[in-house]
């Protein structure tokens, strides 16, 4: 197939490469990548014949309306548009509709597979139309790994529903990994964590690739000395803990998780300063200066 995508970052630029290593045409643009194949979203169209299909990888929120919008008044009808980026799911039928009075079609995409994914194939979920999926569907194969890993996961709007979710199961699962390695760093039983995490990854019921990518951290740094300790959240996990509010579904552990990460930006935090002067003020504890924390 033919195929043009805007946005050629650590996500864009790998995906863009995988299809070419499997025969697909690819036709890449990015404002500021210097390997892009065109100049502009115009000339990017320009160069695919119809129907054609364009495939977004950028920030969600205003870049990917905006695309979208040009896109609206470049293309014709029967093109589709893939949106492959972390957009909110119900933003999907704001562009499905924008896109569907100009006659084109529209595919929200979740795709997961992170900086391997050129490697190791990419997971993706997709909402939309029968014959809009369809249409890209050779794209999708090409993603995923051989041993599959697409879905249509149901309408517009249903691809990043699925990813939403799976974003939060992973801020959850790294959590309890994180949380796990902290509390054999703290004890004085085991000498050699990394050790033991690495015997995890062989026919134990934690075995995982977030363990394996855990294990490959400490190989490279064993005290982590290089990393900070604080951890962003791209919008998928607070997502996640919305939906879980609004239909009423217990989620505690990646609700949990998502406020770790809040947390690990604030170690100072106002809150904490105020729970230990309450604790000093009705027990008489002792409370640590801010001073004598080095902040």
């Amino acid at each position: 197939m033919q195929v043009g995508i805007v946005g050629l970052g650590r996500m864009g630029g790998n995906m863009a490469a995988r299809w070419r290593d499997r025969g697909h045409e690819v036709f890449g643009y990015a404002r500021t990548n210097p390997e892009r194949d065109v100049d502009s979203i115009e000339e990017l169209v320009s160069k695919l014949a119809a129907p054609r299909v364009v495939w977004l990888m950028l920030p969600a929120g205003d870049p990917t309306r905006n695309a979208l919008r040009q896109l609206a008044s470049l293309l014709s009808p029967g093109d589709v548009v893939v949106e492959g980026g972390n957009s909110r799911f119900s933003d999907d039928t704001e562009h499905a509709a924008l896109l569907a009075e100009h006659g084109i079609g529209y595919v929200d995409c979740g795709v997961s597979g992170g900086v391997w994914g050129r490697e190791n194939g990419y997971a993706v979920m997709c909402g939309g139309e029968d014959e809009h999926v369809q249409r890209v569907w050779p794209l999708l194969e090409s993603l995923a790994p051989e041993e599959d890993g697409i879905v249509h996961s149901g309408p517009v709007g249903a691809g990043h529903y699925a990813k939403m979710v799976h974003n939060g199961i992973e801020y959850g699962m790294m959590q309890a990994l994180a949380e796990g390695y902290e509390l054999l760093e703290a004890s004085e039983f085991v000498p050699d964590v990394p050790k033991v995490l690495a015997s995890w990854r062989h026919g134990t019921v934690v075995r995982s690739w977030l363990l394996d990518l855990q294990v490959r951290a400490l190989e490279a740094d064993p005290a982590l000395a290089s990393l900070s300790g604080r951890v962003d959240d791209s919008g998928e996990g607070r997502w996640t803990v919305e939906e879980a509010v609004r239909l009423a579904v217990s989620a505690p552990a990646m609700t949990a998780a998502l406020y770790a990460r809040f947390a690990s930006r604030k170690p100072n935090a106002a809150q904490l300063k105020a729970l230990a002067a309450m604790r000093q003020q009705f027990g008489g504890h002792a409370v640590h200066t801010a001073a004598a924390d080095g902040s």
